[in-house]
């Protein structure tokens, strides 16, 4: 599984404006919605439910919401970076501006983990987060994410 097979270029928001954890789960699920043909408010509503479990918020201002969803047929992600970063109980007590939410099947099983171990590892690295912060287009983005997720080869000596 590749990050350019969970995140569609039109899955990516860049400039979003939310006051909030719950408005920056809004902005999420809103897109995820359109995205996949669902109702926003159900996929609200299971980001905040699992969100209740406990933060998905990572550290260094960044967020990985999740929620397995009826309709929802294989692993999908939405990106999101906020205008301005906003409280999300994250493990530093960092607000939080980039998101990274996945949503998968309702019966999936590791693929869901595995997923998001992905894109924890990916998100985990500086320069690509310092790098997301300063793209301007969703087309840079998604270059980005795919691009730093593509397996490497190792140098012949």
């Amino acid at each position: 599984m590749q990050i350019g097979d969970l995140l569609d270029r039109n899955a990516i928001a860049l400039r979003a404006s939310a006051s909030s954890k719950r408005k920056a789960l809004a902005v999420a699920a809103e897109i995820a919605a359109r995205n996949l043909g669902l109702d926003s408010a159900q996929v609200l509503e299971a980001l905040i439910e699992r969100e209740q479990a406990g933060s998905t918020g990572v550290g260094h201002g960044v967020a990985a919401p999740h929620a397995r969803l009826e309709g929802v047929e294989r692993m999908r992600g939405v990106f999101v970076r906020l205008e301005q970063p906003v409280e999300f109980d994250s493990v530093d007590d960092k607000p939080v501006d980039l998101i990274f939410a996945l949503f998968a099947p309702k019966d999936a099983g590791s693929e869901h983990l595995r997923a998001l171990a992905k894109v924890s590892r990916l998100l985990r690295q500086p320069e690509l987060r310092e790098q997301l912060r300063q793209a301007r287009t969703a087309d840079a983005v998604h270059a980005l994410l795919v691009q730093e997720a593509a397996p490497r080869a190792t140098a012949a000596a």
